[in-house]
């Protein structure tokens, strides 16, 4: 055994580091080399993606559903600049990320070397955190840096920049060696104070028509659980932005579903959206009151006091002047609870059977509205239709997976959560296209044995469908629907609305998505008759890989206020 094969060098030092952070998997194009070998060495295992911009929204996927941050790891130049995307999609949607991202060689920064950049100025406007590493014995503590940075506070990515020759130097041991593991998140859980949340309790006990819309933050910190306990002890109702999507039993009756956009016809938001119109006390939980989530800030009254429960103190009063509950979701809820324990909720406890009248009223006539899409026998297949057979299949375990765009607005409209807590991933911190897919994958390595079922549209496939081939060479089995309707749905209604026509790249050439999926060894069908599609949906999702291209009406879309007044005059 020579000296080389004895010292440590801080490639292995880095993975010790990754491994005593409880890291399993790396989302990786085995760059940085050294890393990579070092790490497979002692059982961490790469997810090897195919398109560079694919392996952060892998890692996204990942963290979401698993609790744990992802780690992502890239090559120096072009496939730093295509980890951009993915890393100010976690940024927006508070989702923990450390990317280990080559560099050149220290001696070689500034002389024009081959795929040279400034990577700090790069990774600055997307990332929490940006270091490059210089000298060997500090790697300890850059490695925990980041994974702070990631974790901690509101979560979000962290990029650490190893040059490449450090990476083979010798590790130096450091002056005091660190132990703690770093690698689950949130990794701290704070709370208000006991007088801000008696006043929240006050203002709660008291109030005529309170309401609640829990946003994503929900998800992140755990706290569908404490939300379920507060929605039934304060008889509460409870809406939901987009990403907040599943945090509570959308059958409870108390939950008025999704609201944000979808209020035009045949959206369950047309009818409750009367309850937030009349409401005199708002409490936002983990919301970044986006333009998305209020209707371009149309729909928060301006007659009603807001509380705001946030990790993030910036993100209270961004929009809305509130009563500041600066805490995590799960603590802040179960605090808050604890005090309107010590106050008298009689007024909450008197109207809660007219209100639980009131929002199943809301429900059945969502039902009746939709109820021709929803059962259409007609083909091209109605996206509705398509939701109405698979909300037959879902399970608490089921994990729904939803692409940018119309793909997001089908499933986060039409499908109803059976459980509280329930994870339907979408990306809609920046909505890019294309994410979809490798968001799935992402989820089925932290849950291998739960079934994950994406919903995608014919143009954001095609911006990841070589991960196809991930999907299947890493056997991930993900059960995959492809909405085909041969256009950009989004982009052409939208263009119609604003400038009463559209431009030339909205409508595609055919493609068959079923003989790419099978060119990749997945199988795959293609379906065009709507009685077919509950036998493919359920054989997808119970034995996978499964890509079902289901051939959709390229009228249909989905009830968003931008298309209301288009549609009443329909």
């Amino acid at each position: 055994m020579t000296k080389r094969d004895t010292v440590e060098t801080v490639a292995q030092r880095i993975a010790a580091n990754l491994r005593r952070h409880e890291v399993e998997f790396i989302f990786g194009q085995s760059l940085p080399s050294a890393v990579i070998l070092a790490a497979e060495a002692i059982g961490i295992r790469q997810i090897a993606y195919r398109q560079e911009n694919m392996g952060g929204a892998m890692a996204d996927g990942y963290a979401r559903l698993s609790g744990k941050v992802g780690v992502v790891a890239a090559q120096n130049g072009p496939a730093a600049t295509l980890l951009v995307p993915p890393l100010a999609e976690a940024l927006k949607a508070s989702v923990p990320i450390v990317a280990l991202v080559q560099d050149v060689e220290r001696d070689q920064t500034d002389k024009n070397a081959f795929q040279d950049l400034d990577q700090i100025a790069l990774f600055q406007s997307c990332t929490k955190w940006v270091r490059r590493v210089t000298v060997p014995e500090r790697i300890d503590d850059y490695v925990d840096a980041a994974f702070t940075a990631a974790a901690s506070g509101r979560a979000g990515p962290a990029a650490l920049l190893l040059p490449a020759d450090l990476l083979r130097e010798e590790a130096r041991a450091p002056i005091a060696a660190r132990s703690r593991s770093l690698g689950h998140w949130p990794l701290d859980r704070v709370r208000p104070s006991d007088a801000a949340l008696a006043e929240a309790a006050f203002l709660i006990a008291s109030a005529q028509a309170p309401i609640v819309i829990a946003g994503g933050g929900v998800h992140c910190g755990g706290a569908a659980v404490e939300l379920t306990l507060l929605q039934e002890y304060a008889s509460l109702p409870v809406f939901t932005t987009n990403m907040g999507k599943g945090a509570v039993d959308e059958h409870h009756p108390l939950s008025a579903g999704v609201l944000g956009s979808l209020v035009g016809p045949r959206s369950l938001g047309r009818h409750t959206s009367a309850l937030v119109d009349d409401a005199d006390l708002v409490i936002l939980i983990g919301t970044r009151t986006n333009q998305n989530g209020t209707d371009s800030w149309r729909q928060i009254p301006t007659k009603a006091t807001i509380v705001h429960v946030d990790v993030d103190p910036a993100e209270i009063g961004r929009n809305y002047e509130a009563i500041r509950l600066v805490g995590d979701a799960r603590e802040t809820l179960a605090a808050l609870r604890e005090a309107l324990q010590r106050i008298d909720l009689t007024r909450r406890k008197t109207g809660r059977a007219t209100l639980e009248e009131t929002i199943a009223a809301c429900w059945k006539r969502f039902e009746r509205d939709r109820r021709d899409v929803a059962t259409s026998p007609s083909s091209p297949i109605r996206p509705e239709r398509l939701m109405a057979e698979l909300q037959h299949l879902l399970t608490g375990e089921t994990t729904v997976v939803a692409d940018a765009s119309y793909s997001s607005m089908w499933v986060l409209g039409q499908l109803r959560a059976p459980v509280g807590g329930m994870r339907f991933i979408t990306p809609r911190g920046l909505a890019g296209l294309g994410w979809g897919l490798p968001l799935a994958i992402g989820a089925k390595v932290a849950r291998p044995d739960k079934p994950v079922i994406a919903i995608v549209g014919d143009g954001g496939f095609a911006h990841s469908w070589a991960e196809l081939e991930t999907m299947v060479r890493m056997k991930l089995p993900v059960a995959i629907v492809v909405l085909n309707n041969g256009i950009l749905g989004f982009q052409r209604d939208a263009e119609a609305v604003k400038f009463g026509s559209y431009t030339s790249a909205c409508h595609f050439a055919e493609v068959h998505h079923a003989r790419l999926a099978e060119a990749c060894g997945c199988p795959a069908v293609r379906v065009d008759d709507p009685s077919e599609l509950a036998f493919q949906l359920r054989r997808g999702l119970s034995e996978g890989p499964l890509l079902i291209e289901v051939m959709t009406d390229p009228a249909a879309h989905p009830p968003l206020s931008l298309f209301a007044n288009m549609d009443d005059a329909a």
